[in-house]
């Protein structure tokens, strides 16, 4: 009789043990382009109170588990975003420059489309053009991620048991939507798709499947133009995912425009990206809270330009220098050429002093032109806060995992990019 007793219970045990592992039925899959862990660093200073002793954890302490190795198919070491996608998106890494297609340039099936023929509902967020590298890398196939109306094409052409792909899609790139060879606006509007063009109007989007392009390419910096961009997305579209969720959801959300900032060596508008990046994350994490059923993991597909905290032998960072920074160095370079009062207009929109020194280089880079005074903007910011950057490019450092909700733990640890894709693509077959 106790032996009976001890099996059932074990048999009990058995099921409540495979049902606790049962694959989630949402996947949220978050990129942060650029974002090495130095960018995450940087966002806990930038955001610190401090009116306390304490440098207070952000959301990104909260959840995460693990780091990831994000090399190419080939001997550089150092990936670009297509690459860096295709291998988070199929779990095969390939070359640079390749769009869902292995070293030999044959498609790849990825998550998305996977998750498509499972019968889930699809979504890609992105606040560069929805067919740059990262999304593209999801949706599409092709062998150069610089082949943007070919790719844009792909989000109609490429059918999934004869259906359109991505169900949901929001970002910019109206003018690869919007040819005069070919509309594909329309060509979504007559297969059923409600379309905005205005984030303002991002709400009159209430069902599925619907398309947003609110740029001509990528959205405008954070910094200059609206501050949650990203957020407002990424609540509308995990919104309009949750009415129609029968069979479950599979939505990519990008932060594009970190590795933009970072390209630049931009600080302010990096840790502006991040700002608007963490608060989408928050989004996420509260839906996960809400819907145990789901799993956030959130990745990095690379690090940009080789951002340190401390530089010049000095032991210090001033994210004050920072916080105060009020516009992109291209709207700051702008407004500084054609302004009357160069002295105001520096010291409103970078918070630096305008001393004779700073006066003379001004003006000087004035006359050269844009990307001389563009150059002089981003590093008088960077020497003020002790910013350091090693490259106008990307490294091959190890970038962080996040995990939030079922199956997070499996995420634990030092893995290939790789890895990531393929625990994903478990849950979803």
């Amino acid at each position: 009789m106790k032996f009976k007793i001890s099996l059932m219970a074990a048999v009990i045990g058995l099921a409540a043990s495979n049902s606790a592992t049962a694959a989630p039925k949402n996947i949220i899959y978050m990129i942060g382009d650029g974002m090495g862990p130095a960018y995450t660093t940087a966002y806990r200073y930038f955001k610190d109170d401090k009116s306390t002793k304490v440098v207070e954890p952000t959301v990104f302490d909260e959840i995460l588990v693990g780091m990831a190795h994000t090399y190419p198919d080939d001997d550089t070491v150092v990936t670009d975003s297509a690459a860096g996608a295709t291998a988070l998106s199929t779990g095969t890494k390939s070359y640079n420059g390749a769009i869902a297609v292995d070293t030999h340039k044959e498609s790849l099936e990825t998550m998305l489309e996977i998750a498509k023929k499972r019968g889930k509902t699809t979504a890609l967020v992105a606040t560069s053009q929805i067919n740059h590298a990262t999304p593209a890398s999801f949706a599409a196939h092709n062998e150069s991620r610089r082949n943007y109306d070919e790719i844009a094409n792909d989000y109609i052409d490429n059918k999934i048991d004869g259906k359109l792909a991505v169900d949901l899609m929001l970002g910019g790139g109206t003018q690869y939507f919007i040819r005069d060879d070919r509309n594909l606006v329309e060509e979504f509007q007559q297969a059923g798709y409600q379309y905005v063009d205005s984030l303002s109007d991002l709400n009159e989007l209430n069902k599925l499947p619907a398309l947003g392009l609110f740029a001509e390419k990528g959205l405008p910096f954070a910094i200059d133009e609206s501050p949650f961009r990203l957020k407002q997305m990424t609540e509308s579209a995990l919104s309009l995912l949750h009415k129609q969720n029968d069979k479950g959801f599979f939505i990519m959300i990008e932060g594009s425009q970190i590795d933009w900032c970072g390209h630049a060596n931009d600080i302010a508008c990096a840790m502006r990206e991040m700002d608007d990046f963490a608060e989408s994350i928050k989004l996420a994490k509260a839906y996960v809270d809400n819907n145990p059923d789901t799993i956030l993991v959130i990745t990095a597909d690379h690090s940009t330009g080789g951002l340190t905290l401390g530089a010049d032998g000095q032991y210090r960072w001033e994210r004050d220098i920072v916080t105060r920074v009020k516009g992109s160095s291209g709207e700051i370079t702008k407004a500084l050429l054609v302004s009357k009062d160069v002295k105001t207009t520096w010291q409103t929109l970078t918070g630096l002093p305008f001393d004779e020194a700073t006066q003379l280089k001004v003006q000087d880079a004035i006359k050269q032109g844009a990307k001389a005074l563009d150059l002089l903007v981003k590093t008088e910011i960077s020497n003020a806060s002790f910013t350091g950057w090693t490259t106008g490019g990307h490294t091959a450092i190890d970038v962080q995992v996040f995990a939030h909700g079922k199956g997070k733990e499996q995420f634990i640890g030092s893995q290939n990019n790789t890895e990531i894709a393929d625990k994903l693509i478990r849950f979803i077959k």
